[in-house]
């Protein structure tokens, strides 16, 4: 059993949590979407400075919400891959120091590794093998977790990824940031059958066609279009019919690819994490299918959906407690495969 302290800093939230292995003892989120909304999207070097603001008041929030002191912490962990650069050096920094002053092991965590682990926050029982479909703002994948830190990404977006395609898609619509909420919101009350959209399909060289693969370029354009049509027969777009079907198509494309998946594999559970896994309309077309297939499919809490440092936490406990440890001089990176996460321990 490890508890872990765990800071997530690796794009605009400011987050700290405490988990002993599974369990959740704490957890601090600072959202920084009030602040970069009136640019549209993420402005890094801003992020970087909230959360040099943020996050002693933070780390300090955590303890006293645990009401544990330093003494019962043993590993302190950071994402350091994949995210911002300068986001991933606060917090890695913080967590390193905190790690030689209180003489503690440091835990490195790639943040894909950190959603898919999300799903065992709510689901103590989950044990791999099982697919994860991990849909966000920079990422749309289907991985094979086959242990702790085994990991084959056998699907991945060749564009745009699935929240970001819901960003782009409110925006051209006016209807602000972060796109994926509002159409969401918006779709409830609209017909998802108003508007045929193009799905998506990827062409290899050869003329075949990779089922796991996604890509939103040509839904997106479809929107784009579809919306400049309308906008010269009226004045007055049928926003919640538009959003409704641009959230069943990308809900049905992803359930087709994370249903195939795993009837392939043979596997009977199907996880998903990430930002987009807060969507009803995935929710909804995902359980769906996954019932009729007997498949079983875990969906975190909504607050875990998100960027936090719980998955963190979790993540790097079942590492620390295979005996892993990673080096004080492990830097940050932008990118990084999730089948490398390995390389983060000695």
């Amino acid at each position: 059993m490890a508890t872990i302290l765990a800071i997530e800093t690796s794009c605009d939230e400011t987050a700290v949590a405490i988990v002993n292995d599974r369990t959740i003892l704490s957890s601090i989120v600072s959202s920084q979407i009030a602040t970069h909304q009136p640019y549209g999207g993420v402005v890094p070097e801003v992020a970087s400075r909230q959360h040099v603001e943020l996050l002693n008041l933070a780390i300090a929030q955590a303890l006293d919400s645990a009401q544990l002191t330093w003494s019962a912490i043993d590993g302190i962990a950071a994402t350091c891959t994949p995210g911002l650069v300068g986001a991933l050096l606060v917090g890695v920094t913080a967590a390193k120091t905190l790690a030689i002053v209180h003489q503690k092991p440091f835990l490195g965590v790639h943040h894909l590794e950190g959603h898919i682990y999300a799903s065992y926050l709510s689901s103590p029982d989950l044990e791999p093998p099982f697919v994860c479909l991990l849909v966000s703002g920079g990422h749309t994948s289907l991985i094979l977790v086959k242990a702790c830190g085994d990991y084959e990404t056998v699907g991945q977006t060749r564009d745009d990824a699935a929240g970001e395609a819901f960003d782009k898609v409110a925006r051209l619509m006016n209807l602000g940031y972060p796109g994926g909420p509002i159409l969401d919101r918006l779709a409830k009350k609209g017909n998802p059958k108003a508007f045929l959209l193009p799905e998506g399909q990827i062409s290899l060289p050869k003329g075949g066609f990779h089922r796991y693969d996604s890509s939103f370029s040509g839904l997106k354009t479809a929107v784009l279009r579809l919306t400049q049509k309308l906008q010269l027969e009226s004045p007055h777009l049928p926003v919640e019919d538009l959003a409704a079907s641009f959230q069943a198509t990308v809900a049905k494309g992803l359930t087709k690819r994370a249903i195939a998946c795993a009837l392939d594999y043979g596997l009977g559970t199907i996880a998903v994490g990430g930002g987009v896994a807060a969507n009803s309309g995935l929710r909804q077309h995902l359980q769906a299918a996954a019932a009729h297939h007997n498949l079983r499919v875990l969906f975190p809490p909504l607050e875990f959906c998100t960027d936090n440092a719980a998955m963190i936490a979790c993540a790097a406990a079942e590492h620390f407690n295979q005996g892993e440890r990673s080096p004080l001089t492990l830097g940050v990176l932008s990118r990084m495969p999730i089948a490398n996460v390995k390389q983060l321990y000695t």
